[in-house]
C-alpha cells in the first residue's frame, strides 16, 4: 500500500516515472471531465447565441472553434498541468480534428437521419466524442519524454519547450 502512495522506490534524481501513478491519472481524468463540462457549456452557449443569425452548422462550427481555444488553455494549465507553447497551440487543433469529425458526423446523423432537434443534437454528439478527445489531447499536451505532467514542471520536464516560447 505504501507504493500506491508514491513512497516506494524512487527513480534516479532528474528522471521521471514512465507512467503517472493511478491516483494522478484518475485526478487527470476528473480534471479533464470538469474542463469538458466547462467547454461544453461554453460551446453550447456560443452555439445558441449564434444559431439565430446563421445556419445551424455554421453556428456549430464557429462555436466549436471558440470553445476549442478556451479548451486549450484550460487543458494545458488545469488538466495536464503543463505549459502552453506555440507548438502545442498549433498542434491542438490537429488533435481536435478527430473530435470535430466525430461530433460533425454525429450532429448530421442525429439531425438528418434521427430527426433530433438541432439545438440538442450537438450535446449528444459531444458526449460521444469525449473518450476520443481525451486520448488525443493527452497525446499532444503531455510531453512524451515524461509520460506525465508535473504540478510544477522543471526545465527537464519538457525538453522540447523553451520558456521564451510560452503562450500567455
Amino acid at each position: 500500500m505504501a507504493e500506491a502512495r508514491g513512497s516506494g522506490p524512487r527513480p534516479e534524481a532528474g528522471s521521471r516515472p514512465e507512467a503517472p501513478p493511478r491516483r494522478e491519472r484518475l485526478a487527470q481524468i476528473l480534471r479533464f471531465a470538469l474542463v469538458g463540462g466547462v467547454n461544453t457549456g461554453t460551446f453550447f452557449g456560443c452555439y445558441l447565441l449564434l444559431h439565430p443569425w446563421m445556419p445551424y452548422f455554421a453556428a456549430y462550427s464557429l462555436a466549436f472553434l471558440l470553445s476549442m481555444i478556451g479548451s486549450f488553455f484550460l487543458n494545458t494549465y488545469f488538466t495536464y498541468r503543463t505549459r502552453p507553447t506555440w507548438k502545442k497551440f498549433a498542434l491542438f487543433p490537429l488533435t481536435n480534428v478527430t473530435n470535430y469529425l466525430v461530433q460533425s458526423v454525429g450532429l448530421y446523423a442525429l439531425v438528418t437521419w434521427a430527426g433530433m432537434d438541432d439545438r440538442i443534437a450537438p450535446l449528444v454528439a459531444a458526449v460521444v466524442a469525449i473518450p476520443f478527445t481525451y486520448l488525443v489531447s493527452r497525446r499532444i499536451l503531455v510531453p512524451r519524454n515524461t509520460g506525465q505532467s508535473s504540478a510544477a514542471p522543471g526545465p527537464e520536464s519538457e525538453t522540447d519547450e523553451r520558456r521564451h516560447s510560452r503562450l500567455a
